[in-house]
């Protein structure tokens, strides 16, 4: 812990950050999750890939760092990002937050849909982020959840997803 000199507080070396992403279902779109292609009869829809994992995961870590979110960083109106694949952003973000100073603790997601099942995914979906974030695998936690049938979510019109970091100065 190191002191900041203008509110004599000590600063803490770990941090926290929380993300969330949403995006509906389209046809002509394949459908990405967790940098990982997942066989389904829709996509989703957005200014990139749309993957809503990645995109979770992006916000918490610049969310953690105090460096805004990934709209700020990645606009949806810029040609430089239409269709990206999310992956990149993921790499883009990590290296904001490394040039920081900071490193990566660990990430929890919990994707929030009624389908597709992502239970033959999430393991790949784990070492693809790990080794995008150059982190272990075994620091990358990946959860599927439905909502019971409520909601967009629940009335398969769309994705959420969310995610938790923690961070630290090494």
């Amino acid at each position: 812990m190191t002191k900041n000199p203008r509110t004599k507080q000590k600063q803490c070396d770990f941090r926290i950050g929380y993300g969330y992403d949403v995006h509906r279902f389209v046809e002509g779109r394949n459908l990405f999750l967790g940098g990982v292609k997942i066989l389904y009869e829709f996509g989703l829809d957005g200014h990139s890939d749309a993957d809503v994992v990645i995109h979770s995961i992006c916000d918490a870590l610049l969310g953690a760092a105090a460096l805004r979110d990934i709209g700020y960083h990645f606009p949806d109106n810029s040609d430089n990002f239409k269709d990206i694949d999310s992956k990149i952003l993921l790499q883009k973000t990590v290296e904001l937050i490394r040039s920081k100073g900071f490193e990566i603790g660990n990430v929890d997601v919990t994707v929030c849909l009624q389908e597709p099942k992502l239970k033959n995914y999430i393991q790949s979906m784990r070492e693809t982020l790990a080794r995008v974030m150059s982190i272990d695998t075994e620091n990358v936690s990946i959860k599927a959840t439905t909502t019971e049938g409520l909601g967009f979510v629940g009335r398969k019109e769309g994705i959420s997803s969310s995610a938790v970091v923690l961070i630290y100065k090494p």
